[in-house]
């Protein structure tokens, strides 16, 4: 009996396929962080219990993980890399974004996150001393005109401090997916979150310890406490760095313009918001200056 001989996946084809799972995944982490931290009227977990709870539970299956695999310390320079990659994505992404999930809605942080695309290819572009053209940098700064104007028009004076605090967010994890990815070259995309979350925890879990909640939490909470602690700040990573690695920078990075879209249809059934016209619209023109911003040319 013939059998048909499938075609491999090429490493491009994988790439893209995991950077698609972990947009998802980071995608979902804007509703979930706002589930477990509640509202300003309604609070559940304290925003800074959810950043480093969330990166010391992480810690500590990072290092059942490293001790299973066998693997080796880093080296002086490499902790470097693991020391700013910890800075953007254990303590700047979570902590800003969850004091701003307090004050806005999912589907408000997901329009501006649009421009994270474009944060990341210009951080790369910085960190890597490139020079990118002119035209980058118009898409890169008519982003943030763009996401500015859908934040103050949703504010009833204006820009609120949530939208700083978003921002803040974006350039964090920015930073973080960067070097993170530079660090692929010499580690697996696994050991790179490992070693970043266990080296965290000397800071995350004392802190996690004294802000654990005093008051009754709602079970939901909790479940979005354990989402982001499981799969945003670990398995996520697992599928994003990889894909970075054998799907190159550039070309899995694109997929990042999904994310916006992910985290509104998340936002919607999960939270009960409303998805309105101007929303869409807004979100479908950052994602149009992401996509021109990523094809100008880099040198």
């Amino acid at each position: 009996m013939l059998t048909r001989a499938w075609p491999r996946w090429s490493d491009q084809s994988r790439g893209l396929a995991l950077g698609v799972l972990g947009v998802l995944i980071f995608a979902i982490t804007i509703p979930m962080t706002r589930l477990a931290g509640g509202t300003q009227d309604q609070p559940q977990l304290d925003p800074a219990f959810v950043a480093m709870g969330r990166a010391a539970l992480a810690g500590l299956l990072s290092m059942a993980y490293l001790r299973l695999t066998g693997a080796t310390l880093p080296t002086r320079r490499q902790l470097q890399s693991l020391g700013l990659t910890a800075l953007g994505i254990v303590f700047g992404w979570p902590i800003f974004l969850g004091l701003a999930m307090r004050q806005v809605d999912a589907v408000h942080a997901a329009v501006i996150s649009g421009v994270q695309p474009l944060a990341t290819a210009a951080v790369a572009a910085l960190w890597l001393r490139q020079r990118p053209s002119a035209g980058f940098w118009t898409c890169s700064a008519l982003g943030v005109v763009l996401v500015l104007g859908f934040a103050w028009s949703r504010g009833a004076n204006g820009f609120q401090a949530a939208d700083g605090l978003l921002l803040l967010a974006i350039i964090s994890s920015s930073s973080g997916y960067v070097s993170g990815a530079q660090l692929t070259l010499a580690m697996s995309a696994e050991k790179v979150i490992c070693w970043v979350l266990v080296l965290s925890l000397p800071l995350t879990a004392p802190l996690a310890l004294l802000t654990w909640p005093q008051q009754p939490v709602a079970l939901a909470a909790w479940g979005g406490f354990a989402y982001v602690s499981l799969f945003s700040m670990w398995l996520g990573f697992f599928a994003w760095y990889r894909a970075l690695a054998i799907g190159g920078t550039v070309r899995v990075s694109q997929v990042q313009l999904l994310q916006p879209f992910f985290s509104m249809l998340v936002a919607v059934p999960l939270l009960g918001e409303k998805l309105d016209a101007l929303a869409v619209a807004f979100v479908l023109a950052v994602i149009a200056t992401v996509w021109i911003g990523k094809r100008m040319p880099i040198n």
